[in-house]
């Protein structure tokens, strides 16, 4: 006779999708804290440039109307209420996509593009801008993009969602999904 085992979590908010909002929580408070640290405490808007380690790494105050590199800039056109939208899409989508993940690296990295992409999202509706300041050089070459907090975050959960995708219950299972 086989028996099943019985699970009484209802679906929902629980493992690696509690865990993913909890890291989005954690990246998404660090971009933001840096943001104003930046803005208010350093005042990046006045100084304009600071050396953090010279030649290798300055606060240079940027506003990113645009996607990546500043693409598809125009200063309170589309990017403003269309590239949250998208933010806010992809949140849901990859909520979505790890209700039945197992594999933390999947809820770790999806909870690190989430904290990123609302962190930029946030930016947009309240300054009409994303807040760049990270400028990382090479002595003798000058590197003329900067980057953000929410930017490392997005790349690096990246990275951590293309280790696998998530395991699945297999249709009709009960119990945990099997080793992989």
């Amino acid at each position: 006779m086989m028996t099943s085992v019985r699970n009484d979590r209802p679906p929902g908010f629980h493992g690696p999708l509690r865990w993913a909002w909890l890291v989005a929580a954690v990246a998404f408070a660090l971009d933001q804290a840096s943001k104003w640290a930046v803005l208010e405490l350093l005042d990046l808007r006045s100084v304009g440039r600071l050396e953090v380690v010279p030649g290798w790494v300055d606060f240079v105050l940027a506003w990113n109307t645009g996607m990546n590199f500043g693409l598809m800039a125009s200063p309170g056109g589309f990017g403003q209420w269309l590239l949250p939208a998208v933010a806010a899409l992809v949140c849901g989508g990859l909520s979505w996509w790890l209700y039945g993940a197992r594999r933390p690296p999947n809820a770790w990295g999806a909870g690190l593009v989430i904290g990123g992409a609302l962190g930029n999202a946030l930016d947009r509706l309240v300054h009409g801008a994303v807040v760049d300041f990270l400028n990382v050089s090479v002595p003798a070459i000058d590197n003329p993009y900067a980057f953000n907090i929410a930017d490392v975050c997005v790349v690096l959960g990246v990275v951590l969602v293309s280790f696998g995708r998530p395991a699945r219950r297999p249709a009709g299972a009960i119990g945990p999904v099997p080793p992989s």
